[in-house]
């Protein structure tokens, strides 16, 4: 019976993909510095494009959370996914400054999808230590979907899906420059970006360059951080045709990060963690131990218009490089080369009689090999693919029915691999078919209220790590063994929203249950392989996720907010003991809350005198504003306590100040300059969710691991240059 209900559900379960499809893109002021999801903005006023167009976003049956370029360009962060990691229900996996892994309602890894330049992101994502190689100057905005959007993305999209959208191509006849930089005073953080970009009657470019670097980071316990020390530099150039028929562009993205391993070791008399002689940590040069990531992308977007609807096309190729340099600097020990093709073919039809429909086909051609002298998993190859359809009915003003079907195939096969006449590797193949869909619901009760609802069936199948590793990882400190046996993961998730907005209140509730059958997690075994590391399993069982998210903004006064949020997520493994029910880094209930002023705002700008009477001297200041923020992270209990494998966190707040301003010379914004002080009391505190805390302890304090980063100061400056103008 609970095999036939497993078959027959997915029929009934699309709606957090269907609304939110490739791209959701907001259509609203370049200045507005409101994040969507939790602010006063009027739903009627937004518009998200899904698979079956434009769509209003209070008709949108799917939890989704907005981040505007100017909240981009206003927060301080050392990566992008750091940038995105404070929105309601997101967290991030983190190691160090650099390494930044997202989490969507306390799933992450293999189960959350992050699209960048309109195609997955694949870089061997499975690994603790191995962050998102996006470049987050190039990030425009981004779109989170939260709940299971395979109908749209096939496997690995169980938890949800990050959407990094470029920057957009600017209007026929203009040309722009921009140029951007930001220090940080706690890792000394210096990066600059340069662009370029335009429009010429339809041929279009954008050239990018960014350059990052930071020496180690401190916190009043740790001091400075050995290994925390990072370099990161990217590129891009678009170029293409904007026509009435459509457009056709080219993309190549060159991203480099080499980021040093906190190791965590310490002296075992004077606590302190252990480090090389001349070694200040002041350095922004690397030092062993350090990885070197390179990944590049090259991108063929198409969309053609046809008289009842368009047509899109995108190809894109990835190349994968990641090095682990361990005792020289010339020779690495560990080296994964992955290269991956994506395709991705769909076509979507104008409304007419309230419908919207659409179809497509995408898959993905992937090949990986060991280059290294260290083996954790096999060389393997993956081809999958995925056909869909969707659509849309809109039922006079208040209702917005949604839904659709999705087929996957994938097929892994993993290499044999002898090493000193030992079968390290056997050879293998595995075959998995997925069934998805989903379904939801909005009614917009009055101008004020938004009711919606949404069931989603996702799937996920088990990654070449679970399936086959035999070998050391380095980023879990343990020795792991995959199981060939594994099946796939299948998910179905119910979620309820309620949005309601009025001239000076605005609040949101978002709620979610979600079941997981095969959910597959590693637990220790008593085998010994290796002396040096303990022995880890991966197996499989049920799992079930419940939480929410609130949100609360009072703006009594057009230049005044009050913005509250709270997240909380209780995820559990079912039938099991008390020291292994939950899951493993579940992220912490946090609650967040801002007072922000607006004290200048588009036409309430003001004309400073400077005490001079030279004319040039004069500055307008416009969208000035300064913000006290509180992040308030609350006691960890619920964790998997066996082996040792997680500990119990404590609560702890965090204080920031933020400051922001365009400056306008003769009615002209020459500049945007902002301001935030992060931890501005300077505590000393531990994520729950940082794999640091599990380093060596401090014999002299009692204390385990490597604290996060103390107080710190960034100072960012873009200027924008208005080179030619339609």
């Amino acid at each position: 019976m609970k095999k036939r209900l497993l078959t027959i559900l997915p029929l009934l379960c699309i709606c957090t993909a269907v609304a939110a499809q490739d791209s959701i893109k907001t259509h609203h002021h370049a200045e507005d510095s409101t994040d969507i999801f939790f602010r006063h903005l009027n739903l009627n006023e937004l518009t998200v494009t899904g698979v079956t167009g434009d769509t209003k976003l209070r008709h949108a049956t799917a939890p989704v959370s907005i981040i505007t370029s100017q909240v981009l360009r206003s927060t301080a962060s050392t990566n992008i996914i750091d940038a995105i990691s404070h929105q309601p229900g997101i967290s991030q996996l983190t190691t160090g400054g650099s390494i930044s892994k997202p989490i969507i309602r306390g799933l992450g890894y293999n189960r959350v999808v992050v699209m960048s330049e309109g195609v997955r992101q694949e870089g061997q994502q499975w690994g603790d230590e191995h962050g998102v190689e996006v470049d987050g100057s190039s990030v425009n905005s981004v779109e989170i979907l939260k709940g299971p959007a395979s109908l749209m993305y096939g496997s690995d999209a169980m938890a949800g899906v990050v959407i990094l959208h470029p920057q957009t191509t600017l209007p026929e006849g203009e040309i722009r420059a921009n140029v951007s930089t930001e220090y940080q005073t706690n890792n000394g953080l210096f990066g600059y970006n340069l662009s370029l970009a335009g429009n010429q009657k339809g041929f279009v470019w954008d050239a990018r360059y960014s350059d990052k670097m930071a020496h180690a980071y401190k916190n009043k316990y740790d001091g400075y951080v050995p290994g925390s020390q990072f370099r990161e530099r990217a590129g891009r150039l678009m170029v293409g045709i904007n026509k009435s028929w459509g457009h056709s562009r080219l993309v190549w993205t060159a991203y480099h990060l080499t980021p040093g391993i906190v190791e965590g070791d310490r002296d075992p008399e004077t606590g302190e963690l252990e480090h090389a002689k001349d070694w200040t940590g002041h350095q922004y040069s690397k030092s062993l131990p350090f990885q070197q990531v390179k990944h590049y992308k090259l991108v063929w977007d198409n969309s053609v218009n046809l008289p009842s609807g368009y047509l899109k096309a995108i190809i894109s190729y990835q190349q994968n490089r990641r090095q682990e340099f361990e005792e020289s600097e010339d020779d690495y020990e560990l080296f994964f080369k992955m290269h991956t093709l994506t395709y991705d073919l769909r076509y979507v039809t104008e409304e007419f009689n309230g419908w919207k429909l659409s179809t497509g086909i995408g898959g993905m051609y992937q090949q990986s090999g060991n280059k290294g002298e260290e083996y954790l998993i096999p060389d393997y190859r993956l081809f999958d693919f995925g056909i869909y359809a969707t659509a849309t009915k809109t039922l006079g003003d208040r209702w917005t029915l949604n839904g659709g079907v999705r087929y996957d195939h994938r097929r892994l096969h993993g290499d044999e691999l002898m090493e000193d006449d030992e079968m390290r590797f056997t050879d293998f193949t595995r075959h998995f078919n997925g069934l998805t869909g989903s379904i939801g619901v909005v009614c917009n009760i009055n101008e004020h209220f938004n009711l919606r609802l949404n069931v989603a069936r996702g799937f996920r199948t088990p990654n070449m790590s679970e399936l086959a590793s035999n070998g050391v990882h380095e980023g879990s400190v343990r020795y792991e063994i995959g199981d060939q046996q594994l099946k796939s993961e299948y998910s179905l998730q119910a979620d309820l929203g309620l949005d309601f907005t009025s001239r000076y209140v605005s609040a949101q509730l978002a709620l979610f249950a979600n079941r997981i059958d095969n959910y597959i997690f590693t637990h220790r075994i008593s085998e010994t392989i290796d002396p040096d590391y303990l022995t880890y399993a991966y197996t499989q069982g049920d799992a079930r996720l419940l939480g929410f998210e609130a949100g609360f903004d009072f703006h009594p006064v057009h230049s005044v907010h009050f913005s509250n949020t709270f997240s909380y997520v209780d995820a559990r493994l079912l039938h099991q003991s008390d020291a292994t029910k939950y899951l493993p880094f579940t992220p912490a209930p946090r609650w967040t809350s801002e007072l922000k002023w607006e004290l200048f705002h588009h036409s309430h700008s003001t004309i400073l005198h400077h005490h001079t009477t030279d004319a040039a001297h004069r500055a307008w200041f416009n969208n000035l504003y300064v913000a006290a923020g509180l992040d308030c992270y609350l006691k960890q209990t619920h964790i998997y306590s066996a082996d040792d494998t997680e500990t119990e966190t404590p609560g702890y707040a965090l204080l920031s100040l933020s400051a922001g301003t365009d400056i306008q010379i003769k009615g002209k914004k020459v500049a945007e300059l902002y301001i935030t002080a992060d931890n501005l009391l300077n505590k000393a505190y531990q994520n729950h969710l940082s794999r640091l805390k599990y380093a060596d302890e401090n014999n002299v304090t009692g204390r385990r691991g490597v604290f996060n980063m103390g107080r710190n100061i960034t100072f960012k400056v873009v200027v924008p240059i208005q080179i030619t103008r339609h």
